[in-house]
């Protein structure tokens, strides 16, 4: 008989290793209290990020840090109450950003980067999702040359060592592009690799159904509890029991106050995310992702209209919605595109799940054989569903998978 493996979690990571399992013969259930990418997998910008080698590091130059405290920057907010509960993830989230141990993670974390359209290939051509998904790429926009230049060395650089393919737009070439665009914007980096997503939450759901037609099972219920019970895992729902062989916990940013009930105490924290959609002043249009790179928010035309999406706000998981960055967002971007009337009653909120060292956890629990994690995946969870789901379900099926995967192992925290 076929294992059975439950996993927790119906984001993009989650349905990405339910439906990689599947693929191996593994029986799967799919738990989650929400239907299928209708959390933090919802909200994002909606790139599958191809270019994306390098994570975010916390700022370590003295003029940054200065622009950062007087709490104004559409990039980066932070609530002291959120900041202190995190202070020890965050500050070894900034030693770990520090020139040489950041230049060690580089190439870890692009080896997973490297596996992402390969990856959502396959699931994108077996759930029918591809009126869903431009392959165009997207666009870096900037106002001053100088930063303009910085960028496109470190684009040449991921060029040479990890293939990432972009070319350099000057104004005359962008505006062949984005026609609508305001004067203040000189030229960017067209990003060609990336794939773009017109409605994320609904790639999310397409894969879930896709791994459903399989005969996969998804359970819409609260987690009440996981326990060992025996050679065996239980999983109790608000509405029954689930036994298995394997659990995958792949629970996003709530993983990590979850796994404290076996034992586990890893150093995770939160960066919320706003988002808002737009209508466009008539007649003009968006027809790329944007990304204000000088500024730190994105636009991007979704189903839904054009989504502003924000940078990074440091709390707690549960804080409740402050929508002073969206706000301060949507003044700059209305000088550089004609946006109208918002189009949501209110602004969507979600957490991206962080680890200090910027790589995710995955592989097998330390001490709980059966358990498998898979979480932390920062701002690239969208990007890296699928690849965690097709390297975790090799480790599950004890084969050597395509990378190494001692950078995330869960034993280095």
């Amino acid at each position: 008989m076929s294992r059975h493996a439950v996993v927790l979690g119906a984001g993009m990571v989650g349905v990405g290793i339910a439906w990689h399992l599947q693929q191996r013969g593994f029986q799967v259930t799919l738990v989650d209290r929400r239907q299928p990418g209708q959390e933090t997998s919802f909200g994002n910008a909606g790139i599958i990020q191809r270019e994306a080698v390098k994570p975010y590091p916390f700022p370590r130059d003295l003029k940054t840090l200065l622009s950062v405290l007087p709490n104004r920057r559409v990039d980066i907010r932070y609530r002291t109450g959120g900041m202190l509960k995190a202070v020890s993830p965050l500050l070894s989230y900034w030693r770990h950003s520090a020139s040489r141990r950041y230049a060690q993670i580089v190439p870890e974390y692009a080896s997973l980067i490297q596996l992402c359209l390969e990856t959502h290939a396959p699931m994108i051509e077996a759930a029918h999702a591809k009126h869903l998904v431009r392959r165009q790429g997207w666009l870096e926009i900037y106002r001053t040359p100088e930063k303009l230049a910085k960028r496109v060395k470190e684009a040449e650089e991921a060029r040479e060592r990890f293939a990432v393919q972009f070319q350099v737009l000057n104004r005359a070439g962008l505006l062949a592009k984005e026609p609508d665009l305001g004067e203040d914007i000189i030229g960017a980096i067209h990003w060609l690799d990336a794939w773009t997503v017109a409605d994320p939450g609904a790639l999310v759901a397409a894969y879930a159904a896709s791994f459903v037609a399989n005969g996969g099972r998804i359970v819409q219920s609260d987690i009440r509890s996981v326990s060992q019970q025996s050679e065996q895992w239980r999983v109790t729902t608000a509405d029954e029991d689930i036994d298995a062989d394997d659990v995958a916990v792949a629970m996003g940013p709530w993983a990590g106050e979850w796994l404290k009930g076996l034992g586990y105490h890893f150093p995770t924290f939160v960066k919320h995310g706003y988002h808002m959609h737009y209508a466009t002043q008539s007649p003009a249009r968006l027809h790329y992702w944007l990304m204000d790179a000088e500024v730190g928010y994105l636009l991007a035309p979704m189903n839904a209209g054009v989504r502003l999406t924000t940078g990074a706000e440091l709390d707690r998981l549960e804080s409740p919605s402050d929508e002073h960055q969206l706000s301060d967002a949507e003044n700059v971007a209305r000088r550089i595109f004609p946006l109208a009337e918002r189009r949501d009653a209110a602004a969507w909120k979600g957490a991206r799940p962080c680890l200090p060292d910027m790589k995710p956890v995955i592989g097998p629990a330390p001490r709980h054989a059966g358990l498998w994690l898979a979480f932390g995946h920062g701002h690239q969870g969208f990007t890296l569903g699928p690849a965690t789901g097709y390297l975790l379900a090799d480790m599950m099926e004890g084969k050597t998978p395509a990378i190494d995967m001692r950078p995330f192992r869960a034993e280095r925290f």
